[in-house]
């Protein structure tokens, strides 16, 4: 399973492995059923989550049914437990949304919607994130997780969110971090896919954050909460979410 995982990661662009993990999701529900883990976002239970990694696999990361990472179910509880976000009108703005989040948020009479991408086959708007074709101010929420590492100038990415959130708003900006490192590793002359992998974790990416991911945030106008979430969770319900102890949710806000 881990060496399918992985192949399936390196080898199919993300569009074709968004359209197939859709096509074959009821099938691998139904054969990993169980009590072990159970997924925050849907209530269902399995007795394995399904290995994940570019690099190094992590067991029992990827839920079967919804397709979320450690990541995915830390955000969940925290906009379930933490915010008023099921309950109130927001206007929200989801860049490169993950599939399930996609079909949840689109659901909900409260929100006014709106996913947007590049690439992704199943976004509401086309666009690029360095120059996002909405108004000033005009969502109340921004998401974007696991983007920012993509993009070579990640402050004018960075400064498009912020420009295009309400004063009052708040976001979610998740990148992949090392905890370990007090700066930001990136080296814009590595090119090659392997060796992209080698020094980022992944064959395109093109940096490491380090702890100074918050302050490239505040450099934009961002106020921010590094919030270590999951930690609230006893570690019998961190196994059974499957959630990192470590993992920080990098909540912004706009003033």
């Amino acid at each position: 399973m881990k060496t399918l995982t992985k192949f399936l990661l390196n080898k199919i662009p993300r569009p074709l492995l968004i359209k197939v993990s859709i096509l074959a999701r009821p099938l691998i529900v139904l054969f990993f059923k169980g009590t072990r883990f159970t997924d925050p976002i849907d209530g269902k239970s399995y007795r394995k989550f399904l290995p994940y990694g570019y690099g190094k696999q992590r067991e029992n990361a990827l839920s079967p049914g919804t397709l979320s990472l450690e990541r995915h179910r830390q955000m969940w509880l925290y906009l379930q437990n933490e915010t008023d976000f099921f309950t109130n009108k927001h206007k929200v703005l989801h860049i490169a949304p993950e599939q399930e989040f996609l079909r949840k948020f689109k659901k909900m009479k409260n929100l006014d919607y709106i996913s947007a991408d590049l690439y992704s086959p199943i976004v509401d708007v086309k666009a690029d994130i360095l120059d996002l074709p909405f108004e000033d101010e005009s969502f109340d929420i921004v998401f974007c997780n696991h983007v920012l590492e993509h993009i070579v100038d990640d402050k004018k990415a960075m400064s498009e969110l912020f420009r295009v959130m309400k004063k009052g708003g708040w976001g979610i900006l998740q990148v992949p971090m090392k905890n370990s490192l007090e700066k930001t590793y990136e080296d814009f002359t590595i090119t090659d896919p392997k060796e992209k992998q080698k020094h980022f974790g992944q064959y395109d990416h093109v940096r490491w954050y380090g702890m100074d991911y918050f302050e490239r945030l505040q450099s934009v106008g961002f106020d921010i909460d590094i919030n270590f979430y999951s930690r609230k969770f006893s570690s019998d319900l961190r196994k059974k979410f499957a959630l990192m102890e470590n993992e920080i949710l990098p909540v912004v806000f706009k003033k």
